[in-house]
């Protein structure tokens, strides 16, 4: 069934001729948002526990993580093929020796088809663009960037290190190599209300990015964010109010971005707040049939900026 919206299961389908999945890797890297470069405090909602899945290990060599993320998945689909998604903490930040070690070390791995990065819109140069490039030429590549909002203040307020032009420069100086360009963005940011959000979403469209992801703040434990939330509760969304708020905003989004998701599950034991209780597929379904009652789809109401 054709989806109200340009999502990313149709679109990668479209660039293998096998099934593919993603295996998330903890290569040790770390963030200078954490190791005293720019702060030790990290940005205030971040704790990277809330990532990765029970092979992700960052003891264990690349080669060993992609193994046993092939042993999770094969048991279902024995014919897949496999990108390793680099996703841990900040995975452009080391010199292009260490950085080519690494991709060739996961390329290595038998049915791994490709790699998909993600970093922050500071920890990227030149150097680091043309090696991806030519890394471009030879595989699959996607490097995603960690955006989170559109409006500095916010930026500044999470403690997130740089701003909303950092990212911008980041992404034109990515996609204008021709390299597959993603952002990640977070709605109900602390500060941001509805109006803000929706404000926003142009301006998200108008990024050189081919895939876009989203998903709800969630507040865990142990986190600055959840400091501030425990001694002034603010708004998180409820599941009805998010359905209602993503509706909204992809109406604003260009049609031709592929929307990879729009939830992200942190494990019980460390969520405070919002606690839905769904399997991300569960509430990718519940928005899919919301959207096909209300006769709403992605880029009806966008606007170019």
């Amino acid at each position: 069934m054709t989806k109200p919206y340009n999502d990313f299961s149709t679109w990668i389908r479209g660039k293998f001729p096998f099934k593919v999945q993603k295996i998330s890797i903890d290569a040790g890297f770390s963030c200078p948002n954490r190791d005293g470069n720019l702060s030790t405090g990290g940005c205030t909602f971040c704790d990277n526990r809330t990532f990765n899945p029970s092979y992700c290990d960052r003891k264990k060599s690349i080669a060993t993580q992609l193994e046993e993320g092939k042993a999770f998945f094969a048991r279902k689909y024995p014919e897949m093929k496999y990108l390793a998604y680099f996703q841990a903490y900040t995975n452009t930040y080391a010199s292009v020796e260490s950085l080519r070690r690494m991709h060739n070390e996961a390329l290595g791995i038998m049915d791994v088809v490709g790699i998909v990065i993600g970093t922050r819109p500071d920890c990227i140069s030149d150097e680091i663009l043309h090696y991806l490039d030519e890394l471009n030429h030879k595989t699959f590549v996607l490097v995603e960037y960690g955006v989170e909002s559109a409006n500095d203040c916010t930026l500044k307020r999470i403690n997130r290190g740089h701003t909303f032009e950092c990212s911008r420069h980041a992404i034109q100086e990515t996609h204008k190599r021709g390299i597959l360009t993603g952002a990640h963005i977070i709605l109900g940011l602390p500060g941001e209300d509805e109006e803000e959000i929706l404000r926003q979403a142009p301006i998200i469209s108008a990024l050189d990015i081919d895939i876009l992801k989203i998903h709800q703040l969630q507040i865990i434990q142990g986190t600055h964010l959840a400091k501030e939330y425990l001694e002034k509760p603010f708004h998180v969304y409820s599941i009805d109010e998010y359905i209602q708020l993503i509706a909204k905003y992809i109406q604003r989004l260009r049609k031709d971005l592929v929307l990879d998701r729009f939830v992200s599950q942190s494990p019980t034991e460390l969520l405070i707040a919002p606690k839905w209780g769904l399997k991300n597929y569960e509430f990718t379904n519940l928005l899919d049939n919301y959207l096909s009652r209300k006769h709403i789809y992605q880029g009806m109401l966008y606007k170019p900026l």
